[in-house]
């Protein structure tokens, strides 16, 4: 550590490939550091491959900040001074996971509760909401944002900094390529990682974790229904191996996802009318031991939003001497499954953490040496639960009984408090 905190940042360059909530937070986090110290600012540049209106709105869903550990999204929101224009655009949630049997008795329930001051354990917000509040933040900054502009290559040069080859796309004669030299380099540029294809060709394969999904988003005009219109939901089967996350996106949607163990499907999501019934008629049958609404949720699949989706993984790796001034945060470093919906959080913690380190130590190497201390462990932390989650869905036979037992004692205990 240093005394002089910023030493080590000051008059660099920093490129952050990707607009992202990893790297939007980085930004935002050494931009709010930086104000408590006098020293040169670094030159921060953000590359985006998609325009500003894209990168906000392409996708059109609800998730969830949670706030149940310093180390969960809404802890992060909290510290860059976020935190009330953040609830303006949510909903407060007490993050409760509820366990429903396949005629919807209630078998169990995960209530976190909030951590330190924070309103709830959890905000639920759309995805356009949040990313619009971050991206104005940086354009307060100093950051040169340049949108449309795609990283296609980088190298580490013989001076020690990294060169990055920058498309863009908006200028008035078509495609610009460009060379950008920088002295440290942000990898947020998500789970097809280009930086991580250039430094690391041989990691870019994910896992797959042995359960593929498949459902939907339901829409139901008069209101999602009962018990699975307020929060995040699984229902199991009494020992066939089959469960279905349920995942309300706001008073009208639900995202809906029947799962089953089994040999990697192809993902996929464009489906023909006549894909999209047999989609519905396989999970019909998958799960005919599902009592209402579950048919009815299934029946009521918006067109265009079918998926299969295998459950990918990549484990966290730690940065070492051969990625020196080279940096991976968010999914560019680890991709959590589907049965753990955690990638934002992390993101979100990834940013804070990578600038704080930066910020605090004296040299590359102990910087990342402190991050990976920080963002591997509660990477795994998540990974390790989403199995615990694929196994506990999918149990069959002794080891349903078991869970079975236990979630009665729970419920037992629930009751005696």
């Amino acid at each position: 550590m240093t005394d002089q905190p910023g030493q080590l940042l000051a008059a660099k360059r920093i490129a952050v490939v990707g607009a992202g909530f990893a790297g939007l937070c980085f930004i935002l986090a050494l931009d709010q550091l930086w104000q408590k110290i006098t020293l040169d600012r670094p030159e921060v540049l953000l590359l985006e491959a998609d325009s500003r209106h894209e990168s906000i709105h392409k996708d059109p869903y609800m998730f969830c900040i949670n706030g149940a550990s310093p180390d969960d999204g809404l802890a992060v929101i909290q510290q860059l001074g976020l935190l009330d224009t953040v609830r303006k655009y949510s909903t407060l949630n007490d993050g409760d996971i509820r366990v429903w049997s396949e005629n919807w008795k209630w078998l169990s329930s995960i209530n976190p509760t909030a951590y330190g001051n924070l309103p709830a354990a959890t905000m639920r917000i759309a995805r356009e909401d949040l990313k619009r509040i971050l991206v104005e933040k940086v354009e307060q900054t100093k950051t040169v944002i340049k949108w449309s502009s795609a990283c296609t290559e980088a190298e580490r040069m013989s001076n020690g900094q990294i060169r990055v080859s920058v498309s863009e796309s908006e200028s008035l004669e078509g495609i610009n390529t460009s060379m950008l030299d920088c002295d440290i380099l942000v990898a947020a540029d998500g789970a097809n990682s280009l930086i991580r294809s250039c430094f690391r060709p041989n990691d870019m394969t994910t896992q797959y974790a042995g359960a593929t999904q498949i459902g939907g988003i339901s829409h139901f005009p008069e209101g999602v229904p009962k018990p699975i219109d307020q929060d995040f939901s699984l229902q199991m089967s009494s020992g066939e191996g089959v469960c279905c996350i349920y995942h309300p996106l706001d008073s009208k949607r639900i995202d809906w996802a029947l799962s089953t163990v089994g040999p990697e499907r192809k993902p996929k999501t464009s489906f023909s009318p006549e894909e999209l019934i047999a989609l519905k008629k396989e999970a019909l049958e998958t799960a005919s031991m599902f009592q209402e609404p579950f048919k009815t949720i299934v029946e009521a699949t918006i067109p265009g939003t079918a998926f299969i989706r295998p459950a990918k993984e990549k484990p966290a790796f730690p940065h070492d001497a051969r990625l020196r001034g080279v940096f991976f945060i968010g999914e560019a470093n680890h991709i959590l499954s589907s049965f753990e919906l955690l990638g934002a959080n992390l993101a979100l913690a990834d940013g804070w953490d990578l600038a704080a380190q930066l910020f605090r130590n004296t040299s590359l190497d102990a910087a990342a040496a402190f991050y990976d201390r920080l963002s591997i462990p509660r990477f795994q932390h998540a990974f390790d639960f989403s199995h615990e989650r694929i196994n506990f869905g999918h149990c069959k036979g002794g080891r349903w009984l078991f869970y079975k037992h236990g979630m009665a004692a729970q419920r037992a205990l629930k009751q005696v408090h």
